[in-house]
């Protein structure tokens, strides 16, 4: 029996796209990818926007040591939800977007622990990139508790593009960093807000650091220069939901 947060095997896979099971990310062998099988994978990939990886067998190896042909599909323990289909709803309820958008963040528990504060705080859904983050499976759901199951999570192919359209659509985005003077507490996130969390290894990408807004830290006030990512998002969203308090905003 297959592995809840995996599936292997050329038919298996297929069959689990055909069926339209979320899916993270599809592992294929990096020497198989002339064989009729595999461009049928790769062609259905392709079209639903699954993230295709080419891997060497002993890669693959690693994950699964049963006959696993060359393919195995991550399984998403949620299904993904297109942003812009989002954006226009919490405007339609009459509420003020709060999104959090993650850049790279790719260790599964630090998601899961931020998905169950995300969930707390309000946020309306989260934003992660089609390559280089966390996958949502089991670990992930358990670690937030079951938050997942109640916020949309949007998988986007490029960030930097996404907080473009979060700008036209009427947001600030706001990148959160160490590598800013500008203090967490000036920014006013009473307003329609896209929060950015990067990654604790390389912090927010280039493209993406140009597309926002603000850009705010945490003041800190001991030795260590960083905070763990789940640990900063909290704060950062609860500095959000006081001042939408404060503020009497929905």
């Amino acid at each position: 029996m297959n592995n809840p947060d995996f599936i292997y095997g050329i038919h298996s896979v297929t069959e689990t796209l055909r069926a339209g099971t979320p899916i993270h990310r599809i592992l294929m062998q990096t020497e198989l990818r002339n064989q009729k099988a595999m461009i049928e994978i790769f062609t259905e990939a392709k079209q639903k926007q699954i993230p295709l990886v080419r891997l060497p067998a002993e890669r693959l190896n690693k994950i699964t040591r049963k006959n696993h042909q060359g393919v195995i599909a991550l399984i998403s323990a949620v299904p993904f939800v297109p942003l812009i289909n989002v954006i226009p709803e919490i405007f339609e309820k009459g509420e003020t977007p709060l999104i959090l958008m993650l850049d790279r963040i790719t260790d599964v528990r630090n998601f899961g622990a931020i998905a169950r504060t995300a969930e707390c705080s309000g946020v309306h859904a989260i934003i992660v990139p089609a390559k280089n983050s966390a996958q949502i499976n089991q670990d992930a759901m358990k670690t937030s508790s079951g938050a997942l199951n109640f916020i949309p999570i949007c998988r986007e192919k490029n960030l930097a593009e996404t907080a473009q359209f979060l700008r036209e659509s009427g947001l600030q985005v706001v990148a959160c960093s160490e590598k800013t003077e500008n203090d967490l507490y000036e920014v006013d996130f009473s307003i329609p807000t896209a929060i950015v969390m990067g990654s604790e290894e390389t912090g927010i990408s280039t493209d993406l650091w140009k597309q926002t807004d603000r850009q705010a830290k945490i003041p800190l006030k001991g030795n260590i220069e960083s905070l763990n990512v789940s640990v900063a998002t909290g704060i950062i969203l609860y500095e959000t939901v006081r001042q939408r308090l404060e503020h009497k905003v929905l």
